[in-house]
């Protein structure tokens, strides 16, 4: 399993080439986002911040970002050519945005790697994953990154193996234009080929393949209403 079967990394993140090879398992990006920021020199000429932007530590912001109002960003941070970041979004540390990723309305992203056109607009948790080209969640997502044991996350592949990561804290790897719906919950260590799909409410775990859909039935029954 590579990287390179769920994305490919952007001519926009091309600087950070060496750090996130094409042969590696995705989850090894992950392990490897700390030191492709320490490459990252300090620039200027960043957007105008507004007041009630709050930016600690080393943030590199391409002068297209749009800011709202007021947000937090927390360095380690870089985010590339038109960006957006929404009211309320929490920035906070160790993550790489692409071109045009929306950071949306009340979300966090930590620790997290998007690449070029993600949006991840509103009420949304993104800790240590990847998300893809293209890739959108739709509002009240949530990347769970930590297993309640808070052992070690394993990938559970379509054999039924199991096949340790190393990583304590590892939410969900989306390919290129992967999706999933309103209120979804991505257990720790999914992996969601490329344009594969997870219904809204669903809450997924292991791998879905490419071009595939993870659903759930439920019958809704409708009675009247007793005063």
């Amino acid at each position: 399993m590579k990287a390179s079967d769920f994305f490919a990394l952007p001519a926009s993140l091309s600087r950070f080439a060496s750090f996130f090879p094409a042969g590696v398992a995705p989850w090894e990006w992950l392990k490897r986002l700390e030191a492709a920021l320490e490459s990252v020199e300090a620039g200027a000429g960043g957007p105008a911040v507004p007041p009630g932007v709050q930016v600690e530590g080393r943030v590199w912001l391409h002068p297209t970002v749009k800011l709202p109002a007021f947000a937090v960003i927390r360095g380690p941070v870089f985010l590339g050519a038109h960006c957006e970041v929404r009211p309320g979004a929490f920035v906070r540390g160790n993550v790489i945005a692409g071109e045009r990723c929306v950071l949306g309305n009340a979300s966090e992203f930590k620790h997290c790697l998007l690449l070029d056109g993600v949006q991840a607009p509103h009420f949304n948790y993104v800790g240590d994953s990847v998300l893809g080209n293209g890739a959108h969640l739709g509002a009240g997502v949530i990347c769970s990154n930590l297993r309640l044991d808070q052992g070690e996350v394993k990938v559970k592949l379509a054999s039924g193996e199991l096949l340790g990561t190393g990583l304590r804290k590892f939410g969900a790897i989306l390919g290129d234009r992967a999706e999933v719906g309103c209120n979804a919950v991505l257990n720790p260590g999914s992996l969601l080929g490329p344009r594969a799909l997870v219904m809204p409410g669903v809450s997924f775990g292991g791998l879905l393949p490419a071009n595939s859909v993870a659903r759930t039935r439920q019958a809704v029954t409708i009675t009247a209403r007793r005063d």
